[in-house]
């Protein structure tokens, strides 16, 4: 025996609406975690490069003194690996060169402001002008190479300011942070914008939704014939 209610195509399908809007819901209270958290990180950013702009000594010993913790710690790790039983034997000399390499730069580092921002400005230099030299012989050796005009410009960029900070490292690095702290703000107004946008988006679709799903309360039903 069949019932009116039971014939397929009189109405939606059971559970439809209760589905829907708890997903309705999750995307909504995605949306606002999405831009609280954006703008959080962007004012974050903006108070980081103010920071650098009104204390740049300071900030310069805050970073020497972190890249003195952080080679002393990879010192350490490479000390650790070096006695290591998964390590082949011809690796264990390696790792502990380089270890013990790694520990003196570190104790150097917490001798001084000036040792620290020099090892520093040594290490981005190098690590710059190796990264140079290599991107500019393999754009010049690759003719089919993707972007290789762009590869090529890169790579002679990095080469000179990787020269720069080798051979002037104190103005370098103190340029070099002048330019990290102009990019941080640049960045933070950035994301603050997008935060904004965001919110304004999500203010925008909520009342849409809203209205999608208080549809078929107001769905009138065709009279019998």
């Amino acid at each position: 025996m069949t019932y009116p209610s039971d014939s397929p195509g009189t109405g939606p399908p059971r559970g439809t609406a209760s589905q829907d809007a708890p997903s309705s819901e999750g995307m909504g209270a995605l949306a606002n975690m999405g831009w609280q958290i954006l703008l959080t990180t962007g004012l974050a950013t903006i108070a980081l490069g103010v920071v650098i702009f009104a204390w740049p000594n300071e900030t310069l010993r805050v970073v020497g003194v972190l890249f003195g913790i952080y080679l002393l710690a990879t010192g350490v790790f490479q000390l650790a690996a070096a006695f290591g039983t998964h390590v082949p034997r011809h690796l264990r000399v390696l790792h502990f060169l380089t270890g013990a390499l790694f520990v003196l730069l570190g104790l150097i580092c917490f001798r001084g402001t000036l040792q620290s921002i020099f090892l520093l400005a040594l290490w981005i230099g190098f690590s710059w002008l190796l990264r140079g030299i290599t991107v500019t012989a393999a754009a010049a050796s690759a003719a089919d190479m993707p972007a290789r005009g762009w590869q090529l410009f890169y790579g002679i960029i990095s080469t000179v300011a990787g020269i720069v900070l080798i051979v002037s490292p104190f103005t370098s690095i103190a340029a070099l942070t002048l330019v990290v702290g102009i990019m941080a703000v640049l960045l933070g107004v950035v994301e603050v914008f997008q935060a904004v946008r965001m919110r304004v988006e999500v203010g925008r679709l909520a009342p849409g939704g809203t209205a999608a799903e208080r549809r078929p309360l107001f769905h009138r039903s065709h009279p019998q014939h």
